[in-house]
């Protein structure tokens, strides 16, 4: 990491305030937006630290955007939630390559009982920008649903994100 890069992190919202973006060269403006995303992005993912509740089926959308639209390979992740719905972790467990990841659903199980979870909200992205779920995103779906069940923990969402977001719950395909 860079001095710049320390300085740049170690700065508050509220200290970008101050500036003037017009009194920056193109470099800075980006280092400058750069420092702000990174600083909201910290902010915005406090709301999804162990012990936080899941209140908001859209923050919940926008959580999941930030930590997988950008990869430019497929990441099959996992929400894990306690029987209040507050979340226990946030973690990827496959990962793919630009059109696909294997999911072996003995995993899942086994993450899930690491985590004492009650529920999920299953997540993947598509490389390709489109969430449109496909016929083997739905399979395995169905897959975990059931094999997850057969240890009490309850399935409530997959959700597929790209530039935006398809809810699996949404569409009644749970």
């Amino acid at each position: 990491m860079t001095n710049r890069s320390r300085i740049f992190d170690s700065l508050q919202v509220s200290d970008f305030c101050a500036i003037r973006p017009e009194n920056f060269t193109n470099v800075r403006k980006t280092l400058l937006k750069s420092a702000v995303l990174r600083s909201r992005s910290r902010i915005f993912y406090s709301r999804f630290a162990r012990g936080e509740t899941l209140t908001s089926p859209a923050d919940t959308k926008r959580f999941l955007q930030l930590k997988l639209s950008h990869l430019e390979h497929e990441v099959f992740a996992v929400l894990w939630l306690d029987n209040r719905h507050r979340v226990l972790a946030f973690e990827e467990l496959f990962r793919g390559t630009i059109d696909g990841a294997s999911v072996h659903p003995r995993e899942v199980v086994k993450s899930a009982l690491t985590h004492n979870a009650a529920a999920c909200i299953l997540a993947h992205n598509h490389p390709s920008g489109i969430a449109e779920p496909s016929q083997a995103d739905q399979r395995i779906t169905q897959r975990l649903q059931e094999a997850l069940g057969l240890v009490e923990v309850r399935t409530l969402d997959h959700i597929v994100v790209a530039e935006n977001t398809c809810s699996f719950a949404g569409r009644g395909l749970l």
